[in-house]
């Protein structure tokens, strides 16, 4: 099993028995790419950004410091040299991200499309990447599998999914720049675009570390 894949089940898991944690490894990961964004972080700019609550942010952010990966300076908090090279690890697999509208492949008001790097041959419905949209409280995910410069739909490889959405099938090329083999997972929700977000986080995540704890036991 991939290191990264050790440390955010670890953050991700609970300390105290009693205590059930309201975040997983996918607001790990945003955590982490908000730092690299912005060099450091506010405790607000994270309660914001991730729609979890104040206590939620204090035993995240606690977590990832016993994990080593982020501390506290007088600016807010930033990266550390291991969190840097797990964040460059993870971001590596899935580069890319965007925000697309509403159409037949994605049915939400709000939709937002994460690349993750040449895992087509883990995905096999995309039912577990719809369910992991589903457990952040988001109304689902949408994967396309990029073959032959088309995207298609896990069931149905011989199908053109956007042949009559020229629109949206421009915007994946230009910003996700997807390559044979390559996934896109769509996260749709009607609520918040945050939601989106992590929701499409969350399935590129499950599809990474499932296929990597298959490969590694």
């Amino acid at each position: 099993m991939h290191t990264y894949v050790r440390t955010l089940t670890k953050i991700a898991s609970r300390y105290a028995p009693s205590r059930i944690l309201s975040f997983d490894s996918t607001h790990v990961i945003k955590v982490l790419q908000l730092i690299e964004k912005e060099g450091h972080v506010s405790r607000n700019l994270l309660c914001q950004e991730l729609s979890l609550g104040e206590g939620s942010i204090k035993t995240l952010v606690k977590h990832l410091k016993m994990q080593g990966l982020i501390e506290s300076t007088n600016y807010g908090t930033t990266m550390t040299e291991k969190g840097r090279k797990l964040a460059s690890e993870i971001l590596s697999l899935i580069p890319a991200e965007t925000s697309i509208p509403k159409c037949s492949v994605a049915l939400g008001k709000f939709n937002y499309a994460v690349l993750v790097k040449g895992f087509s041959f883990a995905v096999k419905l995309g039912i577990e990447q719809r369910d992991g949209a589903i457990r952040i409280g988001a109304l689902g995910a949408t994967t396309l599998l990029f073959k032959g410069g088309k995207f298609m739909m896990p069931n149905m490889t011989n199908h053109d999914s956007l042949k009559n959405e020229p629109g949206i099938y421009r915007i994946l090329l230009d910003k996700l720049k997807p390559e044979q083999d390559d996934v896109i997972i769509i996260g749709s929700d009607n609520e918040d675009r945050r939601r989106a977000e992590l929701a499409a986080k969350n399935a590129a995540l499950i599809t990474i570390m499932n296929h990597d704890r298959h490969h590694h036991i």
